[in-house]
Formats: C-alpha cells, sequence, structure tokens
C-alpha cells in the first residue's frame, strides 16, 4: 500500500456480537476508482464513516498519503484532504447553489463567519465557489435555491461542494442513489472525469455504474472484503456471485 493515496489498514468495529467491519484493509490508488459493493448490511456505511472520521473504530488505522489520520477528527480530516459526498444529500435547501458551496470554501480556509454576507463578500472564497461550480456544470445556476434543483443537479453540488476543498481523496457514497437512468448516465460521466482530480473510493449498488467506473472493486460480505479485482475479475468470481452478485451478470 505505499503508492496509496488512502488505505485502512485491519479496520475492525463490533456492534455487540455484529462484526460490522472484520480486519478491513483497502486502498485507494492515484488516478483511480476503487468501487466498494457488497449486499444491504455488509458493513459499507460503517467503514465510510470510519474512514472519514464520524465512527471510531475498535481496531486498525487509516491513512492519508501515508500520514495516519486515524486521531483526526471528520472536520480535521476533510482539511487534510477528504472530499466526501452523502448517501442522504446533506444542502441547505433554503440556500442558493453558490451559498452552498461557499460552505465547502469556508471549510477549507477554517474560517468561521458570523453572517452570509461576510462570506459572500470574500472574493478568494466565492471565487473558489465559483471554480467548482463551473467544473461540475452548475455555475449558471449559482443564483438557484437549491431545493429548486433536480436531484440530478444536487447530487452535482455535492460533488461541487468536495471540490471546493481541493481533496487528494474522494469519498462517495451511493451517488446514484435516487436518480433514474438518464441522471445516472450523466453522473457517470462526471465521475469518470473527476479520477485525474483526485482517486475516489466509491460505494455504489447501480452494478451498471460500477462497472463502467471502477478500475478495481472489492466486495464486502459480512464485514469482511471477500474479493477485490477489476471488473472482469469480480464479475468472474464464483464466491462474489455466490455471496452478492448472483448469476445474472
Amino acid at each position: 500500500m505505499s503508492d496509496a493515496v488512502l488505505s485502512t489498514r485491519n479496520l475492525a468495529k463490533n456492534f455487540g456480537a455484529l462484526k460490522a467491519t472484520d480486519d478491513v484493509s483497502i486502498d485507494l490508488r492515484a488516478g483511480e476508482i476503487h468501487a466498494v459493493i457488497g449486499p444491504n448490511g455488509a458493513g459499507k456505511s460503517t467503514l465510510i464513516k470510519q474512514i472519514c472520521g464520524s465512527l471510531k473504530p475498535d481496531a486498525g488505522q487509516v491513512f492519508l498519503n501515508g500520514r495516519d489520520v486515524s486521531g483526526l477528527s471528520t472536520q480535521d480530516r476533510a482539511h487534510a484532504g477528504l472530499g466526501r459526498t452523502f448517501q442522504i444529500s446533506a444542502l441547505c435547501m433554503e440556500d442558493t447553489v453558490l451559498e452552498n458551496a461557499v460552505l465547502g470554501t469556508i471549510g477549507a480556509e477554517r474560517a468561521v463567519w458570523s453572517f452570509w454576507s461576510n462570506a459572500l463578500k470574500m472574493k478568494k472564497l466565492t471565487e473558489r465557489a465559483m471554480e467548482a461550480l463551473e467544473r461540475i456544470g452548475l455555475a449558471e445556476h449559482h443564483q438557484t435555491k437549491c431545493a429548486n434543483l433536480s436531484h440530478g443537479q444536487r447530487r452535482q453540488l455535492e460533488v461541487a461542494m468536495a471540490l471546493t476543498l481541493s481533496p487528494r481523496a474522494f469519498i462517495m457514497d451511493e451517488p446514484m442513489a435516487g436518480l433514474g437512468a438518464e441522471g445516472s448516465k450523466q453522473l457517470t460521466g462526471m465521475l469518470d472525469g473527476l479520477r485525474s482530480e483526485a482517486p475516489i473510493l466509491l460505494v455504489e449498488h447501480d452494478m451498471d455504474a460500477v462497472f463502467a467506473l471502477a478500475d478495481r472493486i472489492s466486495v464486502l460480505v459480512y464485514g469482511k472484503i471477500i474479493a477485490t479485482g477489476t471488473a472482469d475479475e469480480i464479475r468472474n468470481s464464483q464466491d462474489v456471485r455466490d455471496a452478492y452478485l448472483g448469476e445474472e451478470v
């Protein structure tokens, strides 16, 4: 894992007798999309929470660019370069697209502002936010209230907010959730273009998106990684078919 941008080493988390993550070691390399798939209850959300710092593991470590960040808070991990999007949208619906994007820049600058007007008057912050919106294709909607965006546009905005952190790695938790076929196709294309900016650890149930995007796939079942490989290797693994994918692939 020496060349990994992000890696975990022997992560473990138990909830009573349930092993939510069981000795999980996984890595994310520069320029790649590494997908984590598995059935409901496999431990995917628990793994993401441990990587991002919102849940303390019982054992194991998390490394970012070789630095042990296991003791850092969620905020400090974000400032160190972890850009996260959520399974359930965490946007401020009554604020504009630009105001939401500026929230990310405030976090990146570690600034504390009492009023929106103070932050929005800071050219450095608004320029950084607008650059991210332009990158994602939402710049023309910068004055639109988030509540008036489509579901797919809200997903795009979450990615733009993560971009304002100048992340070293993206952590994306089911970004296709709730999108139709066309929305998934558009977001898949956008994520494909982001891997050169920062590698992506992708948790996703949309197998079409996973097989289209992922350079490597890890399969998590009952808290354990049972296989890691290319899309073809995972498709052709009998162990993976038996545990998760079935015969339809």
